[in-house]
């Protein structure tokens, strides 16, 4: 089982940028991204079941979206309107048969290796 994530980069205040996880080895219910700052915990962003249930945290709401292509076993996450607050090492995970603790890093068994995103201002 293995979650593959891509598509950070090194962009301006303002700018967009979609993250790509790729799952391989088996499909998850619940896929989600998180990010960690240097010197931060890991912080939730974004979760979508298969169907189209989502839950995002404050700080991104209405500015980043979570998508999920079920042919493709991909998650992505679209991010627009940077700030450099930003700027993170963005994970995607998942899991599955967990009915609480959406939001909760600690209650996803499966992560991707982390892309990094930083905005400049």
């Amino acid at each position: 089982v293995q979650l593959q994530a891509s598509g950070g980069g090194l962009v301006q205040a303002g700018d967009s940028l979609r993250l790509a996880c790729v799952a391989s080895g088996r499909t998850f219910r619940e896929m989600g991204w998180f990010r960690q700052a240097p010197g931060k915990e890991r912080e939730f962003l974004a979760v979508r079941r298969e169907g189209s249930t989502t839950y995002y945290a404050d700080p991104v709401k209405g500015r980043f979206t979570i998508s999920r292509d079920n042919a493709k076993n991909t998650a992505y996450l679209q991010m627009n309107s940077l700030k450099p607050e930003d700027t993170a090492v963005y994970y995607c995970a998942g899991r599955n048969g967990i009915l609480t603790g959406i939001m909760h890093a600690t209650t996803y068994p499966y992560w991707g290796q982390g892309t990094q995103v930083t905005v400049s201002s």
